[in-house]
């Protein structure tokens, strides 16, 4: 081989080690503008359609931006219903990489929900399960590191309980309504978890229904 031919070579080498990686970027970067856009024009097409024991679009974009913030990756969501707050989880876990576990016992709410995930291009990232969370919860084996809790009240301490050995220090265990001081289960929870010295919590305020958002330390 002479000079010219060695020189071709190393050149060529070169230019395919600064041209595959643009390639692959450029189509990382097309494909999240495609989930971006399909996420977005089927929450706005549907925004007024959310009924079904599902939370606001305001709430939503919530716990989007906890989970993108934080890069949170292993997520679990109690209480499906319809998916609203599932597609947002989701769609926050395709940047961070992560998948969500998100658990519903009516058949109906869970089966119109893996249609609505379909849908919204976000099946992907997730793991839905038809099943009695009073059961399921304790079994998984985690760990977490974001969880939302959006079903009976009456359990919501339960729910924190079994989830809080899964979840990793810097995780986040969120919860809807929390609003409704009236609900003695409420009160008993929220005076719960703030007691915790392990929980920094604080209340989303924003939100009509009332999130809290424990951080563990």
């Amino acid at each position: 081989m002479n000079v010219l031919q060695a020189n071709v070579k190393i050149t060529l080498l070169i230019f395919i080690m600064f041209l595959f990686p643009a390639v692959i970027v450029s189509q990382e970067n097309a494909s999240t503008d495609d989930i971006d856009a399909r996420v977005s024009s089927f929450l706005e097409k549907n925004n007024d359609e959310w009924h079904d024991l599902n939370i606001p679009y305001s709430d939503g974009r919530t716990l989007y931006d906890i989970i993108v913030k934080n890069g949170y990756t292993r997520a679990l969501e109690i209480g499906t219903s319809t998916g609203h707050s599932g597609i947002w989880i989701a769609w926050a876990l395709s940047k961070t990489g992560g998948k969500l576990i998100t658990i519903e016992i009516d058949r109906e709410r869970h089966n119109q929900a893996i249609e609505y995930f379909r849908e919204a291009g976000v099946s992907e990232y997730i793991d839905a399960r038809l099943a009695d969370a009073h059961e399921l919860v304790k079994k998984l084996e985690g760990p977490f590191d974001f969880v939302f809790s959006d079903t009976d009240k009456e359990w919501y301490l339960k729910y924190f309980d079994a989830v809080h050995p899964k979840l990793e220090h810097g995780g986040c265990f969120t919860a809807h309504n929390v609003s409704n001081i009236y609900n003695p289960a409420i009160r008993e929870f929220l005076e719960y978890i703030k007691k915790n010295s392990e929980y920094e919590t604080s209340i989303d305020t924003s939100s009509r229904a009332g999130i809290s958002i424990s951080m563990k330390k």
